[in-house]
């Protein structure tokens, strides 16, 4: 449902004026399509505008003592992002396949860093940060991967970063199959592939989530 949609909807009534509902993704739609993609088409060039639509979530976000600590540089492909890979560790479920494949490398990152040391409290910020831009990029037809396998110093040596990195946010268009597998607790639950490519992820089934 739109945002505020019924209270634009009872003002309408008052006032005589018609309301046309817009087509929204529910939060469900949203989280289903929100899967951390390894393989990009290269082809498709992430613009630095939906880099900074993705990280505008932010000015949104509840944050520990309201202290908004997190920064971000952005990469695009004409930016450094077309080399930028090199740094990350994708697929540690997967080392045989040494993800991304050629070829399918992201070219768009959101590097994120913080104004203070990493702690429980920045790191609440850092896990909702994450997550909405993630979600962001699905909304705007993008897909997103979560990496924090990398070498921080690096990485603030290769950008000239003052802060200290803390996550990479990888951004483009998913070129791979991914399904998600309900599974009883104690299950295994390390993604893997089928011989087809298709990208398997086992989810705890929610009766064995409740305690």
């Amino acid at each position: 449902m739109a945002d505020n949609y019924l209270e634009r909807r009872e003002e309408a009534l008052r006032s005589g004026r018609t309301v046309v509902r817009r087509n929204t993704p529910s939060l469900d739609t949203l989280l289903r399509r929100n899967r951390s993609h390894r393989a990009y088409d290269t082809s498709y060039q992430v613009a630095m505008r939906q880099l900074e639509a993705i990280v505008s979530v932010n000015t949104k976000l509840p944050s520990g003592r309201n202290a908004q600590t997190l920064r971000f540089r952005l990469l695009d492909a004409t930016g450094g992002g077309d080399t930028f890979c090199r740094f990350l560790h994708l697929g540690g479920y997967l080392p045989e396949l040494h993800l991304p494949a050629p070829g399918t490398e992201p070219q768009a990152f959101i590097i994120v860093c913080s104004t203070e040391p990493e702690s429980p409290v920045v790191d609440i910020d850092l896990g909702i940060s994450l997550q909405s831009m993630a979600l962001k990029a699905v909304e705007i037809g993008l897909n997103a991967l979560i990496v924090k396998a990398f070498n921080r110093k690096e990485v603030m040596e290769a950008l000239g970063l003052t802060l200290e990195p803390l996550a990479v946010l990888a951004v483009g268009k998913g070129a791979e199959t991914i399904v998600l597998d309900e599974v009883p607790a104690g299950s295994d639950l390390r993604y893997y592939r089928t011989s087809d490519g298709t990208h398997h992820v086992p989810k705890v089934r929610l009766e064995d989530l409740m305690i």
